[in-house]
């Protein structure tokens, strides 16, 4: 590695080009540009701004380059602005186009041109100013081959710091480039941006930053692949210190003291030490063991081999772990665990724990209102440089909106081009057109609010993206599911049909029954809904009419009410008014009772008959599956469900002995907060499989099957049988605790609820889409809901709920894992 990181203690400067400034960056030092030339110093550098009053204003940059100024100058590198005039001849005071840049010197050399967009904000500039400065410390790779080349240069001489993050100029990225600065002379830091190259590691979670601490200084051998450890806490710069830390710490220390005493740098860090327990005749096989623990727990706690024999303080004979706490005071526990497993159990466990711990005191503290949802962020910093090809959609103006969309059937897009969640959002909406080129007859738009806010507000768009559906002679129709590719494909797709679609004979309602009639659109819709009415029952077409104009988008419903509906209704013996549900998947048809039932009560049916049967319990699906008020039945995996599993409880399902209860399971390293659930549950965290059945809605009992039964169908059912006898003895009680909403501003059910109970038969289900109603203004098509407040309020609900879905589908989820295990602590 070069020694250019020492010259960088000596002093860099970064200049940068500055046109207009605010009395809010006073702060910063200004120059002539004269003056700034003849101040800069080999191996010393500053920041210039190049400032000219006719320029347009930067002072939001400007705001970010005065926040910079100090972090940078702890790295030596200084930030000023140069006030250009008008006679003023340097290239730098010149063109406009000159003006949009920054520029890094060393000295009089100029190293580097930054467009100002790159710099963002304040972790933006340090980042990429520290990036190019330690061009010799940190290495850019962008494939596979790169990564085995600087490996193998490395075995034997150096480890390295392998980081995965999202882009240039985030804030993980500033913290591997600080922490390159500090240690960017002992370890050889490798970085890159390419998600292809941390798929090809073996990395499971790609959506978030990472780094790998490659061991390779031992590596002699050059066929020998280095071992690497991951670094499991988020990237910021303390954590990545105390990662490196530990790194550097003994692999395994001996000792032959009282654990009570015993300090090593992981408790001065935060972590936990361990000590296996050994005797002298079993010496080789406990540090054998001690060495296969610390591997596992590298980054995570101390690991330490305790030499009993040389011991003078008593601990009960059969323990072999002892476990010490890094808070001060708390006393050492003394642990009898018969495998490897356990013990990292044991402390992953506590790492959990103690997380969740520190997410409660934060929530104590009070929400922080100006956090954005990190998922979005993530996605807009991820895929900056992917080119859109938005030619495939059509960009509508005030000009143009109305003709477009009184001309043909348009799905419009509403957006902000300022806003993350919006530009976010913008590459599924794309997405959705490349999936539908060439074989849609709906023309996809989009309009701009940031510089078309006249169309949006007349289109009572309020809350951004939103997106709605245009048809003649219809009113339009508000998308409210998830922010995604698929849902909104599959909004798309089935309103191509009317709904209810109106089936004219016994012949097409089969072939609407087993999927023929729409089998393009079958895929979308897990289920096909016909309803059988005589053609005298009025009222009842009319609810059931309602109903499937609310499930618009949602699933694929038919009307039938031809003179021959007998025939029909004989076949699959049910009495008219009739609901008859095709399954696809399953290849059923089940038939249901229509008598003296309203829309509500019919949406609530299609609802809930969409529902999954036996449902891999989500962060999106959680709330959905705890509103049908059943004890959930849940199988926790570690991985995907073991067949005989789930063809157990679907057998028992399938013959009506769950009936009362939610049959659902979780997989832990889809959600990983599942540990969390089951450490409330158990005392530490059991084996896996389990299986248990938790009543949340009646007395909050917790029951745990026998785990050292297998789960098969008889056993599983005589289980259940005891549980329904009171033959069971409960493993926890969840103490009723009411779960409240950050601020009372945030209680966007009981919005909901007050809104919809002004029309008792329109209260339907979260999915269900609103149907904006159409002003008699033949010039705009504009929604009418701006006149009814409570209506209004309903959309701007469920639009803040899709603009930050997937942050409050992760805080909703946590409150109801609360509820799951209602802080058993």
């Amino acid at each position: 590695m070069s020694s250019s990181f020492s010259v960088l203690r000596v002093g860099i400067s970064f200049v940068m080009m500055c046109i207009f400034y605010m009395s809010a960056v006073d702060s910063l030092p200004e120059l002539s540009p004269q003056k700034f030339f003849s101040t800069l110093q080999p191996g010393k550098a500053t920041l210039a701004y190049f400032c000219q009053a006719d320029f347009p204003s930067t002072s939001v940059f400007l705001e970010e380059l005065n926040e910079a100024d100090k972090p940078l100058q702890d790295y030596g590198i200084s930030v000023t602005k140069v006030n250009c005039v008008t006679e003023e001849t340097s290239r730098y005071c010149g063109s406009e186009k000159n003006l949009m840049k920054a520029y890094l010197f060393r000295g009089h050399i100029l190293l580097r041109e930054f467009p100002t967009d790159t710099l963002f904000d304040v972790d933006a500039i340090v980042a990429h100013v520290l990036f190019a400065l330690l061009f010799n410390e940190v290495k850019y790779i962008t494939t596979l081959g790169d990564l085995q080349n600087t490996e193998n240069a490395l075995k034997g001489k150096a480890n390295i710091a392998f980081s995965y993050v999202r882009a240039i100029g985030t804030p993980e990225h500033r913290a591997v480039m600080e922490a390159a600065f500090v240690y960017g002379t002992t370890y050889q830091f490798v970085l890159t941006t390419e998600i292809a190259l941390l798929q090809s590691i073996g990395t499971e979670d790609i959506e978030y930053a990472h780094l790998y601490f490659f061991h390779c200084k031992p590596v002699l051998d050059l066929t020998q692949q280095c071992r690497r450890t991951l670094m499991e806490q988020s990237l910021t710069t303390l954590n990545i210190h105390r990662f490196i830390k530990t790194m550097e710490a003994p692999l395994l220390t001996e000792v032959a003291e009282d654990p009570q005493q015993v300090s090593t740098v992981h408790l001065q860090l935060g972590l936990p030490l361990v000590f296996i327990v050994s005797q002298q005749a079993t010496y080789e096989a406990d540090r054998t063991t001690a060495e296969w623990v610390a591997w596992r727990l590298l980054g995570k706690a101390g690991v330490l081999l305790l030499l009993r024999d040389s011991l003078e303080v008593d601990f009960p004979q059969n323990a072999n772990v002892v476990f010490k706490r890094a808070e001060e005071g708390v006393p050492v526990e003394f642990l009898v665990l018969n495998n490897i497993d356990l013990i990292v159990s044991r402390v992953e466990s506590n790492m959990h724990i103690e997380e969740m711990h520190e997410d409660e005191d934060n929530d104590i503290e009070g929400p922080d209102m100006d956090i954005q949802d990190d998922e979005v962020a993530e996605t807009v910093y991820r895929d900056r440089k992917r080119q859109l090809p938005l030619e495939l959609t059509v960009e509508l103006t005030e000009e143009t909106f109305n003709a477009t969309v009184t001309a043909s059937d348009s799905i419009v897009l509403f957006y902000a081009g300022w806003q993350a969640v919006s530009m976010a959002f913008l590459q599924s909406y794309i997405d959705v057109a490349i999936k539908l080129k060439g074989t849609s007859t709906m023309l996809l738009t989009r309009v701009n609010c940031a510089d078309w806010s006249h169309v949006c507000a007349k289109q009572n768009v309020t809350e951004f993206p939103v997106v709605k559906m245009y048809k003649e002679g219809e009113n339009p129709v508000s998308y409210a599911g998830m922010l995604g590719t698929e849902d909104l494909l599959k909004f798309i797709q089935l309103n191509r049909i009317s709904c209810p679609a109106n089936i004219t004979s016994v012949q097409e309602a089969e072939e609407y029954l087993s999927g023929k009639l729409h089998k393009d659109l079958v895929s979308y819709s897990s289920v096909s809904v016909l309803g059988l009415f005589s053609p005298t029952m009025t009222t009842a077409k009319e609810e059931f009419t309602e109903a499937g104009n609310y499930l618009k988008g949602c699933v694929i419903t038919g009307i039938y009410s031809e003179e021959d509906v007998l025939t029909l209704s004989n076949k699959y013996a049910v009495t008219l008014p009739a609901l008859l549900l095709a399954r696809h998947k399953e290849g059923k048809i089940e038939s249901i009772s229509l008598a003296n039932v309203h829309a509500q009560e019919i949406v609530q049916i299609i609802t809930n008959a969409s529902l999954e049967i036996f449902p891999e319990i989500t962060v999106e699906n959680l709330p959905t599956y705890l509103r049908l008020q059943k004890p959930l039945l849940i199988l926790f995996s570690d991985g995907s469900i073991n067949p005989q599993h789930k063809k157990a409880i679907l057998t028992l399902l399938k013959e009506k002995h769950l009936d009362s209860l939610t049959p659902c399971w979780l997989n832990l390293k889809n959600t990983p907060v599942g540990r969390g659930i089951l450490q409330a549950y158990f005392d530490t965290l059991p084996p896996l499989p389990l299986l248990a059945v938790v009543n949340l809605h009646s007395g909050g009992q917790v029951f745990a099957f026998p785990s050292d039964q297998a789960i098969t169908e008889q056993n599983l059912l005589l289980w259940l049988k005891k549980l329904e006898a009171g033959l069971e003895s409960h493993i926890k009680i969840l103490p009723a605790q009411k779960w409240k909403p950050p601020l009372p501003a945030y209680d966007f059910l009981s919005m909901m609820d007050a809104a919809t109970s002004q029309h008792p038969t329109r209260k339907v289900p979260e999915c269900i889409k609103e149907t904006d109603v159409q002003e008699n203004d033949k010039e705009q098509p504009e929604d009418k809901s701006a006149i009814r407040n409570e209506r209004t309020g309903t959309l701007r609900t469920k639009h803040w709920n899709r603009s930050n879905w997937f942050e409050e589908a992760k805080k909703q989820f946590r409150h109801d894992n609360k509820e799951l295990c209602s802080k058993a602590s």
